[in-house]
């Protein structure tokens, strides 16, 4: 098992993305279980300022999240989104599989190709299942680079109800038709409202 540590360690460590455990497998000698190699890998960098993580059904190496200011020169700016494509990006994570449709409806406003282009583009997004409806129209969803991007290990990682009005970034008005509502409700309606943010 300590020689299959080495292994996974070493196809981590050169790896530039994320690595499932299928792919580890296809590389490693056969009767090799990367699976359990990787658990063994997990609790030795437990504590040190690299660490072994899971994005989406892949692993990678990463700095550990406290020393990240020492990575802070060596970072490279960004264009920004539009306004539109953090809408849109948010929607589909939010809501993910969702169609074209789908996002104009909670948007409001027409979707342009532009926005969805540079989301898939930038590879945060990739088209899902076709929906089982007439038209049979394309879905989309967030991409493991998306996760990776934003250190989420799922799309359930993604901050609540609760979080996003802490932080000051949702309004604390009550939602439409809950304007009576106890503590106690609200509380279960945040717990319902964030549980049914995702489609399995």
């Amino acid at each position: 098992m300590a020689e299959q540590e080495r292994m996974v360690e070493a196809i981590l460590f050169a790896s530039a993305d994320p690595v499932t455990v299928a792919e580890l497998e296809a590389r490693m000698p056969h009767g090799a279980d990367p699976a359990e190699a990787l658990v063994h890998l997990r609790k030795r960098y437990e504590g040190r300022g690299v660490r072994v993580v899971k994005v989406g059904d892949a692993w990678a190496m990463r700095t550990a999240p406290d020393l990240g200011f020492l990575m802070q020169k060596e970072t490279t700016e960004t264009r920004k989104l539009s306004r539109a494509a953090i809408e849109t990006l948010a929607i589909i994570a939010y809501h993910q599989p969702c169609t074209r449709a789908e996002i104009e409806e909670i948007r409001g406003v027409a979707v342009s190709r532009g926005t969805v282009d540079q989301l898939l583009e930038m590879e945060w997004i990739r088209f899902g299942r076709r929906r089982m409806t007439p038209g049979r129209p394309v879905t989309y969803v967030v991409t493991q680079e998306f996760l990776d991007h934003f250190g989420l290990e799922s799309a359930r990682d993604l901050p609540g109800l609760k979080e996003l009005r802490a932080a000051g970034l949702l309004d604390n008005r009550p939602l439409p038709g809950a304007a009576n509502l106890s503590e106690d409700e609200e509380e279960a309606e945040d717990q319902v409202g964030q549980s049914e943010l995702f489609e399995d």
